[in-house]
């Protein structure tokens, strides 16, 4: 597939592509070890977004943070990030990958410096915004990660590298409450801006010069994101599949850590985070996502990943609630949920780097951006469904997200989506 020309800003041509493999131009196998790099570059990035979420308390307390604004903590990273997607991410298809991708780290490893040192909200605040602004250099990683491979193992590539960063996103919250609970809050901060500066270097003398070959201005980049969620249906289908589940991925997690320290449980933190840390286990799914795309089962592959997610949250009811068993089940729901989410983000993003290599940064801004937006609603939805009729309130909203999603993927069976690798 030859790459449009984007260069007055029109959205290119997003029509069913062939099942022939197209490497991408100068792509040769990845290495191993270049996978590893890219998949512990990703984690470690990530974690910056959820360092702060099981800290909200410390924080909020030593800055002198109501518990009304408390929220404003997790809230203004989530911002940043969303805002970094847009208007940051499709840098990656106009300014050389490898420059780019280090000073996005440098922006968010400075962040995490200033949040370490805030004395007041106003100070760490407009630092969170900065730190999501600044971890958006793993969505231009993982389509440089896409670009590196041929289309006949890109899914495989790009699962590995996305496994990665599910671990990062997983074993952030353990990592930062263990931490906390042995030092401070704020050693958290400072022990993540020094990992920045390492990172900045092997980036440095690691990662290969890419430059992107489109010529266009930026705002001209930004309109045309528009244009590609409308003109593609694989793009539009994608992204609201994963919404769906992200939507419940996030009122899972948000509400499950205040399940487990009612009087049900009564969990302390560091009960919760070794709760998190089994919940880690889902993340295995991404490189087996990747490979069942790339062996043409895309669609197969979708259904079931979108189904877990519901099945999951159905799971967690069974057994009286505050026994062992039901924390058993609980602790699979949640491996199952994260399997399922991690599993179609991969075939979500196996299926649209396909599309084409001049807009894939693009392309990945807009993808992250609708189910990111989506997981936002989660949070919110699932905070106050707890407050009113608890867990079952909270799961009952969770499992709707992605029966509507489920709904929607019926339609492929009308106007099957025409994929590479798609059966």
């Amino acid at each position: 597939m030859s790459s449009p020309s984007v260069s007055r800003g029109d959205a290119p041509d997003m029509s069913p592509v062939s099942s022939a493999p197209t490497a991408s131009p100068g792509a040769k196998p990845v290495s191993g070890w270049l996978i590893f790099f890219l998949a512990t570059a990703c984690g470690l990035i990530v974690a910056n977004l959820y360092y702060s979420q099981p800290l909200v308390g410390p924080i909020s307390t030593e800055l002198g943070l109501s518990k009304q604004a408390a929220g404003l903590i997790v809230t203004m990273t989530q911002v940043g990030y969303g805002i970094g997607l847009l208007l940051i991410v499709p840098l990656g298809d106009l300014f050389e990958n490898r420059r780019l991708i280090m000073t996005v780290i440098a922006l968010g490893g400075l962040a995490m410096l200033v949040s370490g040192v805030a004395t007041s909200p106003v100070m760490f605040l407009a630092s969170a915004l900065l730190v999501g602004i600044g971890s958006v250099a793993v969505q231009i990683l993982v389509p440089l990660a896409a670009h590196l491979a041929s289309d006949a193992n890109r899914g495989r590539v790009v699962g590995n590298v996305m496994s990665g960063l599910m671990v990062g996103i997983m074993l952030s919250r353990p990592v930062a409450s263990f931490m906390t609970e042995l030092t401070e809050w704020r050693v958290v901060f400072f022990a993540s801006a020094i990992i920045m500066v390492v990172l900045i270097v092997a980036v440095r003398l690691v990662l290969p010069v890419r430059r992107p070959t489109a010529r266009t201005h930026y705002f001209d980049l930004l309109r045309s994101m528009a244009a590609l969620m409308v003109s593609s249906r694989v793009l539009r289908r994608r992204a609201l599949y994963q919404a769906s589940l992200f939507a419940a991925f996030s009122l899972f997690w948000t509400t499950v850590p205040l399940l487990l320290a009612g009087p049900d449980f009564n969990m302390s933190q560091g009960d919760i985070a070794l709760f998190a840390l089994a919940g880690a286990a889902g993340a295995i799914a991404a490189p087996i996502g990747g490979r069942m795309a790339d062996r043409g089962w895309i669609r197969p592959a979708t259904a079931i990943a979108m189904a877990s997610v519901p099945c999951a949250l159905m799971l967690t009811h069974l057994g009286t609630m505050g026994s062992s068993f039901s924390l058993v089940v609980l602790v699979a729901g949640a491996v199952i949920l994260d399997f399922g989410l991690t599993c179609n983000m991969v075939l979500g993003q196996r299926a649209i780097f396909s599309l084409g290599a001049a807009y894939r940064n693009r392309i990945n801004g807009v993808y992250m951006a609708t189910f990111f937006a989506a997981g936002a609603v989660g949070s919110a939805v699932g905070g106050w469904a707890y407050a009113h009729g608890g867990w079952m309130w909270a799961t009952a909203i969770g499992m709707m997200f992605p029966a509507l999603g489920l709904l929607y993927y019926l339609g492929e069976y009308v106007r099957p989506l025409e994929l590479p690798g798609n059966d």
